[in-house]
């Protein structure tokens, strides 16, 4: 399709790996459009942001940008303001769309094919032909910021309905790709250079293949049983063994796995060759009935004995989590069971959150925010000061070791990146390197990074 005029498209991205994975494929939509990117807001005809509702300050800043794109209504009338992702996707009551009255556009991600009919309608002008929707969300192949990192969907949505998540709202029900297409889109990745492939879902360890059939028949993960005997198997599992197996020199990682739905042989997948040596675990917290009001389906001592487990088949393996703090009614003695679980678990790192309300969810419902800001923060504080002690110490085990890392930024005659353990690494070295694994003998250990030397083979 064409143009009448070259028009330029801006998006803007808040929140998780999933929404840059979204706004990847929307920027492949637009391009097929014959639209050019723009990084200036005030040069683009057509302005998309992709809003994240997770905790109320994602959503204030898109009211920030609202406020913006009215203004610049005022010197661009025919400027589209599109609003996708979390925030229409919760909106059941349209309360959220009249907080940005500048959209002209309001719609879930799902429903992200539909943008270029929506479009057509909008500004007719724009274009010289007609053109239809581009049939299912993922079947948009994403346009990459960066060539050696492909973050690949295998599932959207969730049935988990945990009480402080607005996910199952804004995103729907749990729904499962085909294996054939995410292993057609990976093997299509990495023939064109992509050295780390990253497999998003919202719940991701429950994935099942809506085409079994399409697994190697020599899956150890997924043999041919019966209905009842298939249960006993992981369909995760069998397709991490089924991408261990593309040819080439590339690296796997996946986020975010539920803690229930971890088997034997999803444990068992940790140790095969091309996955990370890092595991996103998250717990939310450490006290059972906390876990039972966030409709978490498992207790501390199930989490802590699947931490063992874990660390048992891969001994070296590094562990982060996810942690709330002050949820509803939590008392002290509830969160210092949280602290405890840290200790026990000796997270590598962990991303930490104050509670915040969601409209909607069912603990907006029926609990009450009671936990003062003011302990929130210092619980806050107490997890971090212990993540930073345990970081430190266990960043000393990597003195003299020898560590792979792909190569992120070049600056001053420094690379950075992460390594198979997903610790920021340092050293000397040129602007070629990005995106190349090179090998670094750390020297020196510091909280959140390793310095190094890069070492010749």
């Amino acid at each position: 399709m064409a143009l009448n005029m070259t028009k330029k498209y801006h998006i803007v991205t808040f929140g998780c790996q999933m929404n840059k994975n979204d706004s990847e494929r929307a920027g492949a939509l637009l391009t097929s459009l014959g639209m050019k990117e723009t990084t200036v807001l005030e040069k683009a005809d057509l302005v998309l942001v992709n809003t994240c509702s997770v905790r109320q300050m994602a959503e204030d800043r898109t009211s920030g940008i609202n406020r913006k794109i009215l203004k610049l209504k005022n010197q661009k009338p025919e400027l589209v303001f599109a609003v996708t992702g979390c925030m229409p996707g919760r909106d059941q009551d349209g309360r959220l769309r009249k907080k940005i009255p500048s959209a002209d556009l309001f719609f879930p991600i799902i429903d992200l094919p539909r943008l270029p009919v929506w479009l057509r309608e909008l500004r007719p002008g724009w274009f010289k032909i007609n053109f239809e929707e581009v049939g299912e969300y993922w079947n948009i192949d994403p346009k990459r910021d960066l060539d050696y990192k492909a973050s690949i969907t295998i599932q959207i949505g969730c049935n988990n309905f945990c009480s402080y998540c607005v996910v199952p709202y804004a995103r729907g029900r749990e729904k499962n790709r085909p294996i054939k297409e995410i292993l057609v889109e990976i093997k299509k990745a990495v023939k064109n250079g992509t050295k780390e492939i990253t497999l998003l879902g919202q719940v991701v360890n429950n994935y099942r293949a809506p085409d079994p059939e399409n697994y190697n028949k020599k899956n150890p993960f997924y043999p041919p049983l019966s209905k009842t005997e298939k249960l006993k198997y992981s369909d995760f599992g069998a397709l991490l063994w089924e991408i261990n197996n593309i040819p080439g020199d590339f690296r796997i990682f996946y986020t975010a796995p539920d803690p229930q739905y971890f088997d034997d042989y999803q444990i068992k997948a940790l140790s095969l060759p091309k996955m990370v040596n890092y595991l996103h675990l998250p717990v939310q917290a450490g006290d059972d009935e906390i876990l039972k009001k966030m409709n978490r389906k498992y207790t501390r001592e199930e989490f802590i004995n699947l931490v063992k487990k874990i660390r048992a088949e891969v001994p070296g393996i590094a562990i982060g989590t996810d942690i709330i703090v002050g949820f509803c009614s939590e008392n002290k003695k509830q969160f210092e069971q949280t602290v405890d679980l840290y200790k026990q678990c000796d997270f590598d790192i962990a991303y930490l959150a104050m509670y915040s309300q969601r409209s909607g969810t069912v603990a907006a419902k029926i609990y009450k925010d009671d936990v003062e800001i003011t302990e929130k923060k210092r619980r806050w504080r107490v997890l971090q000061d212990l993540m930073e002690e345990i970081v430190l110490r266990k960043n000393q085990k990597y003195l003299g070791q020898t560590v792979e890392v792909l190569v992120d930024e070049f600056k001053d005659g420094v690379c950075t990146g992460n390594s198979n353990e997903m610790k920021m690494v340092q050293f000397l070295g040129n602007k070629k390197m990005i995106g190349q694994f090179v090998k670094v003998k750390i020297n020196f250990a510091e909280k959140w990074i390793l310095k190094g030397e890069r070492i010749l083979d």
